[in-house]
């Protein structure tokens, strides 16, 4: 149970750092302690209210005005509040419908908006806090400079309301949208795959074949793999003497019963350190941001297919959300992938890694935007401009012959489709593609 707790505790401070909960309600927290906190400081030591202008509170003896003052800020701020919430409900609704249900993670995780709600709640749990202080009997006491405090966080409101409207009128923006996708995707680009890849790098083998028989771990819990832990497999084969294979890759559903793990030995695991070793794998019932690269594309895509639907027909925000991934692909191909085979001591096996590779988030990328886009040849040229740009970015023959095939996929597509003037713009973009493959270009081209 307790070594188990390291990953929990990971998992649910990516949860609740991304949700309506923690910030905006470490912010309340923090607000309501120093109301309180300022009050009966002022109160202790009457002198804290000398800097405070006369002009701006002249009822310093009468604690009904600090009271009225107090009472008006906390019950006008609990109307904002709701009308903060009601447009936040009507963004998330607009957001969901149309473009994707699974763009909702990057509006939930926007820090302008939890901290929007953070400071009107703060700003409430602050006059809350300090209204006791303000009283008539025994002895009558109004706390000018918590009343100053509470009205000039008032006014910050005001300002912030301001900001939080122009805000989410720029985050409902698909362009908006997929760039902040665009950027929290290469954001795990960079933790999953810190180092660039230099021109002298070479891609290890991938394919597994096992020296000895190998022994199923059950997966427990159904739900999707989030994270791995890979540090704790290698640490745990290491002083077991195993070689551990993970049969499913980040991002890849795994229902109870299914086999998550084969290790090399059987005998030298049982129950408790079976346990252990699942341990390793945050398993939820969503993807995530966490290592999961391809979710962020797929989020992209989404956008894309709905665009370019019958029913919506917009092909410049595909046209967008193309740029868009032509930018992870690029970010993916000048960095080195994570190891898919772990060695400790050197030259000693000890795990084994389903990470995605290349082809397979190239084909996440484009193969569904490319079957629905047959008939649209601003789409269909913007595919070949992504696979010409990435191909530049490339120093490898073989992954250039791999982009390059994948332009004449787009233009076989197209053939039965578009009228003679449009394929052949399609076939003129994929004549130099084409020429990529045996080395490098000009990358000057035609749009």
């Amino acid at each position: 149970m307790f070594k188990r707790l390291p990953l929990r505790l990971r998992s649910a401070a990516y949860a609740l750092r991304g949700g309506f909960l923690i910030r905006p309600l470490l912010i309340a927290v923090f607000l309501g302690m120093c109301g309180a906190v300022l009050s009966a400081v002022e109160e202790a030591h009457p002198i804290t209210a000398a800097w405070v202008p006369v002009t701006l509170f002249p009822s310093r003896e009468d604690p009904q005005v600090a009271q009225a003052i107090l009472s008006v800020i906390a019950t006008s701020i609990m109307t904002v509040v709701s009308i903060v919430f009601a447009m936040l409900l009507m963004t998330l609704t607009l957001a969901s419908m149309q473009f994707s249900p699974r763009i909702l993670i990057s509006f939930v995780r926007d820090r302008g908006t939890q901290w929007t709600l953070g400071i009107f709640l703060g700003t409430f749990s602050y006059c809350v806090a300090a209204l006791p202080a303000a009283r008539s009997m025994p002895a009558p006491f109004a706390p000018v400079a918590t009343v100053a405090g509470a009205m000039m966080l008032a006014l910050l409101c005001v300002g912030w309301l301001l900001f939080f409207i122009h805000h989410i009128s720029q985050s409902i923006s698909v362009n908006h949208i997929v760039d902040r996708i665009a950027r929290e995707t290469e954001q795990v680009i960079y933790e999953l795959m810190p180092h660039m890849r230099g021109p002298y790098y070479r891609p290890t083998l991938t394919d597994h074949v096992p020296d000895e028989p190998e022994f199923p771990i059950l997966n427990e819990v159904s739900g999707y793999i989030r994270f791995i832990d890979t540090g704790r497999l290698m640490q745990f084969a290491r002083a077991n003497h195993l070689c551990v294979r993970v049969t499913r890759s980040v991002g890849h559903f795994v229902p109870a019963g299914i086999p998550l793990l084969m290790v090399s030995r059987r005998s030298r695991l049982d129950r408790d350190r079976a346990v252990e070793l699942t341990g390793a794998f945050d398993i939820g019932p969503m993807r995530t941001m966490q290592q999961d690269v391809e979710f962020g594309v797929i989020q992209i895509v989404d956008i894309a297919l709905r665009a370019i639907s019958p029913a919506i027909n917009d092909p410049s925000t595909a046209i967008s959300c193309i740029d868009q991934l032509t930018r992870i692909l690029i970010c993916w191909v000048g960095r080195i992938p994570p190891d898919s085979r772990i060695f400790n001591p050197p030259h000693v096996l000890r795990v084994v890694l389903p990470w995605i590779d290349f082809d397979g988030l190239l084909d996440t990328a484009i193969e569904q935007i490319r079957a629905y886009s047959t008939a649209d040849a601003a789409v269909s040229l913007r595919l070949l401009r992504l696979l010409h740009d990435v191909s530049i970015t490339v120093e490898d023959d073989a992954l250039r012959g791999l982009l390059a095939d994948r332009g004449v996929r787009v233009v076989e597509g197209c053939r039965s489709r578009l009228r003679p003037d449009d394929l052949a713009r399609l076939e003129q973009r994929l004549a130099g593609l084409e020429r990529m493959r045996g080395g490098r270009n000009n990358p000057s081209h035609h749009e």
